[in-house]
């Protein structure tokens, strides 16, 4: 800290304030701290990137670091352990850091290291939802909504708004290694402002839902063959008050799930073809963003994104110039679906109703379809168990023994 040039103090030149608040409360630390540690990086020689500003990427030669932030937090990967070293040891004179070793706790997510991948899950998170809504002895549902289930604005208000909005909230952020309640969630999210006792009720079916499943999580595999597939759907009008279409997308990156959403259409769409073609753009825009992503990565894959819809009406959009003559009432900022298939950025593809996994973000399905398309999704326990010092066993192959 210094004097403010002109009103520099003669008789006290080196003289500054006494600070009685620490600088995280202040608000221009988090900018500040950014600016010092983001301009260390640049000097070692990373790169920010543009996909993703929290992201900094190093190459030199064949040797790669990456390195993510989150406020001074920080996780570092890189296929060169020696450099890997050296950039830690830089690191500790610049900044006073500890080194926690190999990733297995960043921000409430959990990673185990497999033989063949990662699994992420947040186990410890959804135990406190659980404790904190006192719902850790109650009974098990095997869908986090039933096909039953609609969401009005009709009905009792909920007496306790607050409890509401923490449980929501909180509901949210799981969803970031549980994707098969995502649709559940933005169905409770939309009350947030006036939730009634019904609401609250299937707020506790899907609490009921995560208990049963509290173990699940993310798994992914390494794979040879990284091509980006994007499977694409929307429920026509299913909003019964608004009649807003709910639309939902997954993208694959090698088979393993590396986006996805659940979102409730800002507009109306005047048929099912329009609804579906809003959708793909939204999708599209993702997957265009995901290859950004991946191109500053170094790891892009040399095969062109495909993106999928059991739609054949919004397909031949894609496809056919001719058919927008037919559809102008719709933004045209949603046209650029078919600009991304003709300069052969994108591929579309028909998919089957009964193979959509995009479904699971746009309604409730019956049991077996949801379990179905869940394990697509990869979502599921952790496939193995450790013991002591052993190497990894796989459950199947212990009950067999047993």
């Amino acid at each position: 800290m210094e004097q403010p040039k002109g009103f520099v103090d003669s008789a006290f030149p080196t003289h500054v304030c006494k600070l009685n608040k620490a600088l995280y409360g202040l608000k221009q630390a988090p900018r500040a701290w950014f600016h010092r540690l983001s301009s260390f990086l640049v000097t070692y020689g990373f790169t920010c990137s543009r996909a993703d500003t929290s992201l900094f990427v190093f190459r030199k030669d064949d040797c790669l670091m990456y390195l993510l932030v989150y406020v001074d937090d920080l996780i570092l990967t890189g296929n060169k352990p020696i450099m890997l070293t050296n950039f830690i040891t830089r690191l500790h004179n610049e900044f006073a850091i500890k080194d926690l070793g190999s990733l297995n706790y960043f921000l409430g997510l959990e990673v185990v290291h497999t033989d063949d991948g990662l699994f992420l899950s947040q186990c410890k998170y959804a135990h406190d939802i659980l404790s904190r809504a006192g719902l850790l002895e109650t009974k098990l549902v095997p869908t986090p909504l039933a096909t039953t289930d609609t969401f009005v604005s009709t009905g009792s208000p909920f007496s306790d708004p607050t409890l509401y909005r923490s449980l929501v909230g909180a509901l949210q952020y799981l969803t970031i290694t549980r994707p098969d309640h995502s649709y559940a969630v933005n169905q409770a999210s939309q009350f947030l402002h006036a939730p009634t006792d019904q609401h609250f009720q299937s707020v506790k079916r899907i609490l009921r839902y995560v208990k049963g499943t509290m173990s699940y999580g993310l798994i992914f595999k390494r794979s040879k063959r990284t091509t980006i597939l994007g499977y694409s759907d929307a429920d026509w009008a299913q909003c019964i008050e608004t009649r807003r279409s709910t639309y939902g997308y997954s993208i694959f990156l090698g088979g393993n799930l590396v986006s996805w959403s659940a979102k409730k259409q800002p507009t109306v769409s005047r048929s099912s073809c329009e609804s579906e073609y809003r959708a793909m753009a939204n999708t599209a825009a993702e997957i265009i963003w995901v290859t950004h992503l991946l191109r500053e990565l170094h790891a892009l894959p040399s095969d062109r994104p495909t993106l999928l819809c059991d739609n054949r009406s919004a397909l031949f959009m894609t496809q056919n110039p001719v058919s927008h003559k037919r559809a102008k009432h719709i933004d045209l900022d949603y046209h650029f679906v078919w600009e991304l298939v003709m300069s052969g950025k994108l591929y579309t593809r028909f998919v089957p109703t009964k193979l959509q996994l995009a479904d699971i973000f746009t309604k409730s399905l019956p049991r077996s379809q949801f379990q179905h398309f869940r394990t697509l999704l990869r979502v599921g326990s952790l496939p193995f168990r450790l013991r002591g010092d052993d190497r990894i066993k796989d459950n199947s192959t212990n009950q067999a023994n047993d």
